[in-house]
């Protein structure tokens, strides 16, 4: 398990960088500066879970079980919390209205806090 959530831990890390760079430069003269900030949201937001999984993947105080929830607590958070906002911040670049799966974008977030709360309890439960 742990090399899964270092291999998607790097994955994420990566592709964040590449999303940056993305919407730096390609989608600056496309999308307006509000939407690009937007956009950097989610590349920030999935950059810190990219590190989140590196330090769960890479920790020997986390119990397996608890490091296999936070994981698919982490993936699916940033599929819909980023991947929506990617989604809503070039909006304006097609022609399907993402603004009707704009309801995924809190349950993502909802998602990502059970994560970093389950490394919580695990930490306080923690005897050593």
């Amino acid at each position: 398990m742990n090399k899964k959530i270092l291999i998607t831990a790097s994955l994420l890390g990566l592709t964040s960088v590449v999303f940056g760079a993305f919407g730096a430069h390609s989608l600056k003269e496309l999308i307006s500066i509000e939407s690009q900030q937007i956009f950097e949201t989610g590349v920030r937001y999935q950059m810190y879970h990219a590190v989140l999984l590196l330090f769960v993947g890479g920790s020997s105080l986390i119990k397996e079980k608890t490091k296999q929830t936070i994981y698919y607590l982490v993936i699916v958070g940033l599929l819909f919390f980023s991947g929506s906002i990617y989604a809503l911040a070039t909006n304006t670049l097609t022609t399907f209205d993402f603004k009707t799966i704009g309801f995924i974008t809190p349950i993502g977030g909802l998602l990502l806090i059970l994560a970093w709360g389950l490394l919580f309890m695990n930490f306080l439960k923690n005897k050593s």
